[in-house]
């Protein structure tokens, strides 16, 4: 482990210095030391087939409040006293990171001056062995608007175990912390609510929060908008991307396969396309929901380069997330054969030789290359090393196959098919965060600290209205269980949810107003070369309060949605009250019967459009 965690460090570079002195925007609820905090009612689970599974494994969380943060009042109340909190970085590293932990400092030595915040050294195992550094405003000094989370490290990602989640309850027990702080994506977020809910049934003090950092971008739901992190890293890869394809046409011969981050979801691989109109993006979600073949992804890019060619375009860039290679079905399966075998300690060398018969003649079908990558030895939530499975690379090999083989037949006539691959993984992950990131990081500090405060565990700190300035924005706080869903096997009326309740990454959906933007501008990114250059994140001047594109056109404001319809609840009890005409009441009961019958059915487990997962 680096000694050196939160040690100063010099900013040397211009650029660092000066993103040392920009100063995070804050709504007007969060601009004083305390809050007004609305409690509004309980809330269920985002899939109601799976309410009751996650309310038997929660059963002391399930179904809180949501809550709101408005500025203080005369009416509001002062909240409990907080004087230790400890934070730990929980996730993947992700721009913005350090600024959620200036943020909660901020926000909790303006509500108690004499408070300590500890941060945990080397992340969750910093967190179990209770190894830890005060963070003060002389050790943020080097860390603020700044990328990675070199501040404190990260580690194994994890607090699922009996003896992970006790060894994290003795720190806190030891440390006689308020809150606990949490920050990652949707799999931390899960490890937070099943911390939370030992700690209640343990009668521990602590309370515990989590924040939704993800580069990923897939910790999305009615809550979530988007996740710290994802605004740069697409910035950052989206300046890549157009720099490859102004390479790809000056030299006018070669494709260009370009593999983004994104592991069950493709929202980075998305926005980058919508930043960068590049020619093709194959979307995980596409190939699932259409259950393409490895060969049917082959035609439907050797199909767009034959097309290019008929124009005279010889060169092209295509865009794939690192976890489309899980989406195609046969693979899929073999992946999870393979993961099996490791499982039960099958030998690397015999692996191969142990797969069923189709899995076997698949393995061997493909390039050497990735029979040694599908190999590897899993990440540490069992899954597949996807970002060092090389799928571009897979891709191209097999289209430059089948471009040659549709040569000899003589159904393609263009030049001779060449390709250049790349791998945007780790370049972004690092970088100076935007001030989209920065601003949003910072606020969800905040909000952190006054979570706490107002003894709410179980939680996330939420923002919605992103798409509007900061002072518009609306602070909250979301049970993590009304996050939750189970995964099942079927997709369709009937299906059974199995295994344990928790956050899963959300897809892209194929309905929503992103999706349907680039279907509408498809087949000019394929054939017109219609590339756009975003150029650097801009930190000053017009540019610089640029957001994503999929966050300002979807549109979210779920939390304005609740508002209305409350309104709308309290004008009918405002019309509707003894004494008003028959004729009133009649077309309110007629009405209410409409209404209740309609989301009965929408929410009946028979009648709901399930979500599609994998078999897993």
């Amino acid at each position: 482990m680096n000694a050196d965690y939160g040690a100063p460090t010099e900013l040397a570079g211009p650029l660092q210095q000066r993103r040392a002195l920009y100063q995070p925007r804050l709504p007007p609820c969060l601009q004083g030391a305390t809050v007004r905090v609305e409690y509004g009612d309980a809330t269920t689970t985002i899939d109601p087939t799976g309410a009751h599974a996650v309310a038997q494994a929660f059963p002391r969380t399930y179904g809180q409040r949501l809550v709101t943060f408005l500025a203080p009042d005369d009416t509001a109340g002062a909240g409990k006293a907080v004087d230790e909190v400890g934070v730990v970085f929980s996730g993947r590293q992700s721009p913005g990171g350090h600024n959620v932990v200036w943020g909660l400092h901020d926000a909790l030595k303006a509500y108690n001056p004499h408070s300590i915040l500890y941060g945990f050294i080397g992340g969750t195992e910093g967190l179990f062995a209770n190894k830890t550094l005060e963070i003060t405003d002389d050790v943020l000094a080097s860390y603020k608007n700044q990328g990675g989370f070199d501040l404190l490290g990260r580690s194994i990602d994890q607090i699922r175990s009996s003896k992970q989640v006790s060894a994290a309850m003795t720190t806190c027990q030891n440390l006689n912390l308020d809150g606990l702080v949490i920050v990652g994506g949707v799999t931390s977020n899960s490890d937070a609510a099943q911390l939370a809910e030992t700690l209640v049934q343990k009668n521990c003090k602590t309370k515990v929060v989590g924040v939704p950092v993800s580069l990923n971008g897939d910790l999305k739901n009615q809550f979530v908008e988007t996740t710290v992190g994802f605004d740069t890293v697409c910035k950052v890869n989206s300046q890549l991307i157009s720099n490859v394809c102004l390479d790809a046409i000056s030299a006018g011969k070669y494709y260009y396969f370009v593999r983004l981050m994104g592991r069950k979801a493709s929202h980075v691989a998305l926005e980058c396309a919508l930043q960068s109109h590049p020619n093709m993006l194959i979307m995980g979600e596409e190939v699932a929901l259409s259950k393409l073949t490895l060969m049917e992804v082959i035609n439907k890019i050797c199909d767009g380069v034959q097309a290019r060619a008929e124009l005279g375009k010889h060169h092209g860039v295509l865009l794939i997330p690192e976890g489309l290679i899980e989406s195609i079905p046969e693979m899929y399966a073999l992946i999870q054969e393979i993961s099996i075998l490791h499982n039960n300690n099958v030998p690397v060398t015999e692996i191969p030789t142990q797969v069923s018969p189709w899995a076997a003649a698949l393995f061997q079908f493909l390039p050497p290359f990735i029979r040694r990558e599908l190999l590897l030895h899993q990440e540490s939530d069992n899954s597949a090393q996807l970002s060092q499975i090389d799928t571009e690379q897979l891709l191209a090999h097999l289209v430059e196959a089948e471009m040659i083989k549709r040569t000899k037949e003589g159904r393609y006539k263009g030049k001779k098919f060449s390709s250049v691959c790349h791998f945007f993984g780790y370049q972004a992950r690092g970088s100076l965060p935007s001030n989209f990131d920065c601003d949003y990081a910072y606020v969800l500090g905040h909000i952190s600290l006054h979570m706490i405060a107002a003894g709410l565990t179980g939680y996330m700190a939420t923002v919605a209205n992103l798409k509007d300035p900061v002072h518009k924005w609306r602070c909250a706080a979301a049970p993590l269980t009304a996050m939750m869903s189970v995964r099942r096997h079927l997709r369709g009326p009937g299906a059974i949810p199995i295994g344990k309740p928790a956050i899963h990454p959300s897809p892209i959906d194929l309905k929503g107003k992103a999706y349907e933007l680039l279907r509408e501008k498809a087949s000019s990114f394929l054939l017109d070369d219609f590339y756009r250059t975003p150029g650097g994140i801009q930190f000053e001047g017009p540019g610089s309060d640029a957001k994503p594109i999929t966050l300002t056109i979807e549109d979210q404001d779920y939390m304005g949605d609740i508002e209305m319809l409350k309104l709308y609840l309290d004008k009918v009890k405002t019309i509707v009250k003894p004494g008003c005409s028959r004729d009133t009441l009649k077309a309110a009961i007629s009405s209410m019967i409409s209404v209740t019958h309609v989301l009965t059915v929408m929410s009946h487990p028979l009648n709901a459009e399930l979500p599609l997962y994998h078999f897993n």
